[in-house]
């Protein structure tokens, strides 16, 4: 069984290396898109990530190669023409590696943020111990809203609950039992001190955070992002700071991350002004989509990779699948007790 790995970092490769077993990985630094699919050649099936392009022209070339399957070391699938994929190539994902990593980070971007951290240890580093300017405020009784109450959006509701917190949330399908708040969406923009973005990227969650939604936010509002960079405008957004609508932004993904994140433009100039003016702003925070990254993600994202592999060679179904076939991808109505083609 050959694989090949594209858009890796060290990081991948001594995660999967320990659970390769009898297959073989090819590791490559570049992304999958339609320059570079031709490195599939000779391959069994792909691992890509989420900056890979999986587009329909893609995966028509991968299907001529011979390839099986497109294995997703992540959950989220936005970049992957699932659709345009059907009864040509299956296509796994790992639907959760450690959901505290991601809310744990939200949670350490916010804190960072409020509180000034990271202008103070600018500060110190030079030896001033100046408080101007570092005035922030306290959790405790401000409202968060949650937007998206999967594992991750729980987990975070549980930990703003910790600090005491009042949260309200939304999600298209609430979860049942779960003492969660539910609010509509205008409610939740409405009443929240803090917004934190908990769910996926999808035609109708693309630009939930829009001109038209900050408007209808309290003035000052915080916003947290660390699930995809689609579901905030990110012009929008810089108008909203400008403003003075949004007090602060933490963002670990953006919008046009895809030629950006991950590498190392140190000793470059940036092409992007959007990024570029927000990167300037005071209040706002971004890390490079690295919610993720924690010792413990990597190695669950690892096995279960492996795992789903293994389960499609040797029984021709994996319960990670994402099917079109009955219309619910994440969820197909066979429950995976056969194959989806």
């Amino acid at each position: 069984m050959k694989i090949a790995f594209f858009d890796t970092k060290p990081y991948d490769r001594s995660s999967f290396e320990k659970f390769a077993g009898d297959m073989e990985f090819t590791f490559y630094e570049t992304r999958l898109d339609g320059r570079t699919v031709g490195l599939a050649q000779g391959h069994d099936g792909v691992c890509v990530f989420v900056n890979d392009e999986v587009t329909a022209a893609v995966i028509d070339r991968l299907y001529e190669m011979g390839i099986r399957f497109i294995a997703l070391r992540c959950a989220g699938y936005n970049n992957v023409d699932v659709e345009h994929a059907f009864g040509k190539i299956h296509v796994f994902r790992v639907p959760a590696y450690s959901p505290y990593a991601v809310a744990e980070h939200a949670m350490a971007l916010l804190l960072t943020s409020i509180r000034r951290i990271h202008k103070a240890y600018i500060r110190t580093r030079d030896f001033n111990f100046s408080l101007n300017g570092l005035t922030g405020f306290d959790l405790h009784g401000k409202t968060v809203g949650v937007v998206g109450t999967g594992k991750i959006g729980r987990i975070f509701i549980d930990i703003c609950r910790g600090f005491g917190m009042e949260v309200v949330a939304y999600d298209k399908f609430p979860s049942a039992d779960s003492g969660i708040s539910y609010v509509e969406l205008d409610e939740l923009f409405r009443r929240s001190d803090i917004i934190s973005l908990h769910c996926p990227l999808t035609n109708e969650t693309n630009h939930l955070i829009s001109a038209e939604a900050i408007e209808k936010m309290k003035k000052g509002v915080v916003i947290v992002n660390t699930s995809r960079g689609g579901l905030i405008d990110a012009e929008a957004l810089l108008a909203g700071i400008k403003e003075r609508k949004v007090g602060a932004a933490c963002l670990d993904v953006y919008e046009e991350e895809s030629d950006i994140f991950f590498r190392d433009f140190s000793g470059h100039i940036v092409e992007d002004d959007t990024l570029a003016r927000l990167i300037s702003m005071p209040n706002v925070i971004v890390t490079s989509h690295q919610a993720f990254l924690t010792e413990e993600a990597l190695e669950n994202i690892a096995e279960t990779t492996v795992s789903n592999i293994l389960s499609f060679t040797e029984t021709g179904a994996c319960d990670n699948e994402l099917c079109y076939r009955c219309g619910n991808i994440e969820d197909c109505k066979k429950k995976r007790k056969e194959k989806c083609f």
